[in-house]
């Protein structure tokens, strides 16, 4: 570890992995180091089971009814993939996808009034959806059909919509959608948490929309994707890319110090010895303090011994909780990405509630 590097990466989270794969791949010399024995520092992968019941201390462990704990892959935070999104992208462009094999996940849901509901995301979805009354139905198709052929460089396909100053709840009016469509078209489709979204120039919103159905259309299916083994894959996807350009990867070494001269940092201190550097790359939980809290997530395990209702026995699916559903001030993203071994429904959310679902096959 006595040498001098150009960067030290702390920790292996997918952000730090991206850039101690993409900054070896431009040359320079890399030292990536991460105390915990894994990939992914808080989105990482957990198996075998008892390692995620020895991470939240619980000392019972898991049950004999769930089975060989190597059977199951937990991801501390799941995330879905936009299947047409700048990540997918990346995967592509830096050949990463060499590394990883991906699932498409089955179903994208929507809660209302107590109930699960497919969310429609094609003109011919929302002519069959039980979401929306017949007459909803056509002026939800004209929006789809607006969006679908909305170009930000075509002033023709605006159709007296300003994308700069036009708010989104303006473009609803427009084609006069209900309460409920509005709830699941900004949850569902455009992804947002709140409802802030409304008040703001519509060209973001439009743009996630077109991304979720461009997403769509790639597969046909689903817009999402998920790596087959949990989403700890991704960032050993691009360590391996790092690596095979002269990164160096330490798992399971501790950090003692960050050494800073004159206040520069110089470079980093680990059982009592000093590697160098000209830069450090850290994720905040390596200098708590030099950050501050801006929030704070709950986010929960759940593991079930059955399917999601009305969810079609989807082996994995989303379910889109909008915030007006549950009279909270947020949004919920729940789900069931792809099993990755024998067992396993997991699921993930952006805001809120996590859960990660289990079920004996």
């Amino acid at each position: 570890m006595d040498e001098e590097y150009d960067v030290i990466v702390l920790g292996t989270g997918l952000t730090e992995c991206i850039l101690s794969g993409i900054m070896s791949v431009n040359g320079m010399k890399v030292l990536h180091m991460d105390r915990n024995p894994y990939y992914g520092g808080e989105s990482s992968s957990i198996t075998p089971l008892e390692e995620l019941y020895k991470r939240f201390e619980i000392p019972e462990g898991p049950p004999e009814c769930m089975g060989r704990g190597r059977d199951w892959n937990v991801d501390l935070i799941p995330k879905f993939l936009m299947a047409n999104g700048q990540l997918v992208k990346m995967l592509l462009y830096t050949e990463v996808t060499r590394y990883l094999d991906f699932k498409m996940v089955e179903g994208s849901f929507v809660y209302k009034g107590g109930k699960i509901y497919k969310v429609p995301s094609t003109e011919t979805e929302a002519l069959g959806s039980n979401l929306m009354g017949m007459f909803e139905k056509r002026r939800f198709r004209r929006f789809l059909v607006y969006v679908a052929n909305f170009a930000e460089d075509d002033p023709k396909t605006f159709e007296g919509v300003d994308p700069a100053t036009t708010t989104m709840r303006d473009v609803y009016k427009k084609f006069d959608l209900g309460q409920d469509v509005i709830d699941f078209t900004g949850h569902a489709l455009a992804l947002y948490r709140t409802d802030d979204y409304l008040d703001q120039p519509c060209l973001e919103t439009i743009n996630r929309i077109k991304l979720y159905s461009e997403s769509l259309a790639r597969y046909g299916k689903s817009p999402y994707l998920y790596p087959l083994y949990g989403l700890g894959e991704l960032p050993q996807g691009f360590a391996r890319l790092s690596a095979i350009y002269g990164g160096t990867y330490m798992l399971n070494k501790p950090v003692d110090e960050i050494v800073m001269e004159e206040g520069k940092v110089i470079g980093v201190k680990s059982e009592g010895e000093v590697a160098r550097c000209k830069r450090v790359i850290c994720d905040p939980s390596y200098v708590p303090d030099r950050v501050r809290k801006a929030g704070q997530v709950i986010r929960i395990i759940c593991v079930l011994s059955h399917p999601i209702k009305n969810t079609n026995d989807a082996n994995s699916c989303q379910i889109i909780i909008p915030q007006n559903q549950v009279n909270r001030k947020s949004g919920a993203v729940s789900g069931t990405p792809p099993a990755s071994c024998d067992r396993g429904y997991q699921s993930g959310n952006e805001e809120g509630i996590t859960q990660q679902k289990g079920k004996e096959t």
